[in-house]
């Protein structure tokens, strides 16, 4: 782990690079992050970072959140699913962690066309993604591992740490929920209309976290099948478990306002949360 930072603005605090070297598993990968400035969508992830938006220190909770942007593994949507919600967490005193983790290379410079054109949430699509799945869960439990070592530093509590993520961030999500270690295990999760899968089906752990999970019913990929079967999961081990499902608001509405009560997903998550640590 490095512990060299960047400083980046006021908002946000700094940028941490999560592996001291390249990161493992990826070490011959050798081509250029990107950026869609407009869109503000990365995609070539090759170095995991993470962005720090520190929680006022008068107003912290002594929580810290992982948040994981969705973009079926080829791009990540880093405002609509990242910075947005950190921005929002960060003002009710939450102290959160935008991952931008591993992504598929992407040979173009339009990576949703690609991800389009690969027939997603195909079973051929699935299986060819397991590869960079493992990658990116394999991110987000070290960013677990990483807020947990330097908690101190961030001001918060080694045993509220969490990770929520966005469809394909869902999955780091849930993947993390699923199989971390002692260092790794979040104190929550959050997976919103996540896609859980390509990780085995490694059985609810013994001491797994509480889970938040929503999702709409109109999600354009199915995903709420996913989260109905996460939850069923959950509360079948006897484990804490919400889901909130949405008449309408499809697949990726994250922070966008739609003016459909999806707009409140986050409003629904806080209150989850507060009653957490009650």
């Amino acid at each position: 782990m490095v512990f060299a930072f960047a400083l980046t603005g006021n908002a946000q605090d700094q940028v941490i690079k999560l592996y001291d070297g390249a990161a493992p598993g990826s070490e011959n990968w050798d081509w250029q992050e990107a950026l869609i400035e407009q869109a503000n969508m990365a995609y070539n992830i090759v170095s995991p970072t993470l962005t720090v938006y520190r929680a006022d220190p008068e107003s912290a909770t002594g929580t810290a959140m992982i948040i994981c942007p969705g973009g079926g593994f080829h791009f990540l949507s880093m405002e609509n699913e990242g910075h947005a919600v950190a921005r929002w967490l960060q003002a009710k005193g939450i102290t959160a962690f935008v991952l931008k983790y591993r992504t598929e290379h992407c040979l173009t410079d339009n990576p949703i066309q690609e991800f389009m054109q690969k027939n997603p949430n195909t079973p051929e699509f699935n299986r060819a993604m397991e590869p960079i799945i493992a990658l990116a869960i394999a991110d987000g439990k070290a960013a677990i591992a990483h807020v947990r070592q330097h908690s101190t530093e961030w001001g918060v509590s080694k045993d509220r740490i969490g990770i929520m993520g966005f469809s394909a961030g869902g999955t780091v999500t849930a993947g993390a929920a699923f199989t971390y270690d002692v260092r790794s295990r979040p104190d929550f999760a959050a997976p919103i209309y996540p896609y859980v899968g390509s990780f085995g089906d490694p059985g609810v752990p013994e001491d797994a976290p509480p889970v938040f999970i929503a999702c709409a019913s109109d999600d354009f990929f199915g995903f709420q099948e996913h989260c109905t079967r996460l939850y069923s999961q959950w509360t079948g081990a006897g484990k804490s478990a919400e889901l909130i499902i949405y008449r309408k608001g499809g697949h990726g509405f994250g922070m966008r306002s739609q003016n459909l009560p999806t707009d409140q997903w986050i409003d629904r998550f806080y209150e989850w949360l507060t009653h957490l640590h009650k």
